[in-house]
């Protein structure tokens, strides 16, 4: 499992790599989980952690830079 501290270490580049690694890689998970392979199954929950934290981290990478997120701007459009 990755630290929270070696994640924020990363910049938004490749914090968006790992993210997609992670994607790709509980993708496979999934698939072999459903094959019958029950050894996969730690590291399904230890993948989903990693990308839930890497996208927390992007998440408030965005926040602090003051990127607009696209459903705060559909909100002021409609008003």
């Amino acid at each position: 499992m990755t630290k929270i501290g070696e994640l924020r270490d990363l910049g938004p580049s490749a914090l968006e790599q790992r993210e997609r690694e992670l994607g790709e890689a509980l993708f496979r998970l999934r698939l072999q989980k459903a094959m019958g392979q029950e050894e996969v199954v730690g590291k399904l929950k230890e993948s989903r952690k990693d990308l839930a934290k890497v996208k927390t981290l992007l998440r408030e990478l965005e926040l602090g830079a003051g990127i607009v997120a696209p459903a705060d701007e559909t909100a002021e459009s409609d008003e």
